[in-house]
């Protein structure tokens, strides 16, 4: 019998959008811990992607960007090849969680919203893909969806919606790539401690415990946190998931579908 292959990352350049806090830099400390040779991370806070970057340990390069911007957002995979080498592992961490329901939300927000959660991740992968294939190499991409792509809170319609275009396109590409050898998986996060959300908390008007408050009305006792889905994010993009493409993985603490 062979021996069980080990989570690492050792000679991957890997990519991470959003990787200046919450989510991304924790799957970006997590690629460094198992090993990866470079990183490059995304962000629209100059002073802490750079911070972030010097942290890192490893040859790090932070490209700002508005992943809103489809210019942009085209231009990071050369910039982190040209800097880096060529980027074999992918993940769309970088997200909007704005408010709105089907009442009110704005088109503009909406398709805010769908060019970050959507059109990025396929302008990002397409550019790897492209790439990959050329050099006839294997890749791995993750992206980071979320529950409410199963159907969502009426106050996330845009939101929502486009966490669900991302996990179709994450199906739909795993397909398209699988004879390619280029993996393609997301997880579907649930409720997260992270900065984003503890803004969007004060935004809502809620008090500063907030999360004192919440973390005892969930089954574990708290939210889940960067460091709980690095591990995952990490495995998926590793030799230990060689087989394992086109997946959605429901990371949380409630059972879709589950009652009572």
């Amino acid at each position: 019998m062979s021996a069980l292959p080990k989570v690492s990352l050792k000679g991957r350049v890997v990519l991470v959008t959003g990787g200046t806090q919450g989510i991304g830099e924790g799957i970006a400390r997590a690629a460094v811990e198992a090993g990866a040779d470079r990183i490059a991370i995304t962000g629209r806070d100059i002073g802490r992607g750079r911070a972030v970057a010097d942290s890192l340990g490893v040859p790090t390069l932070f490209i700002p960007a508005d992943l809103a911007d489809a210019d942009a957002c085209a231009r990071i995979l050369a910039l982190a090849e040209d800097a880096l080498g060529p980027v074999d592992a992918l993940v769309n961490a970088a997200g909007l969680t704005d408010r709105g329901s089907i009442l009110d939300t704005p088109v503009a927000l909406w398709d805010r919203l769908f060019a970050v959660n959507a059109r990025a991740p396929f302008i990002l992968t397409q550019a790897m893909a492209q790439r990959l294939v050329a050099l006839r190499r294997s890749g791995a991409i993750v992206n980071i969806i979320t529950m409410s792509s199963h159907g969502g809170q009426p106050f996330l319609t845009a939101y929502a919606a486009s966490k669900g275009a991302l996990a179709t396109l994450t199906k739909n590409t795993a397909h398209g790539l699988r004879a390619h050898r280029i993996r393609v998986n997301g997880i579907n996060l649930g409720w997260a401690d992270t900065p984003g959300e503890h803004a969007i908390q004060a935004r809502d008007g809620n008090p500063a415990d907030w999360l004192d408050q919440a973390a005892p009305t969930q089954p574990f006792g708290r939210l889940i946190e960067p460091r709980d889905v690095a591990g995952l994010a990490v495995h998926l993009l590793s030799d230990a998931a060689a087989m394992m493409t086109g997946a959605l993985i429901d990371f949380d603490q409630n059972v879709m579908g589950a009652y009572g």
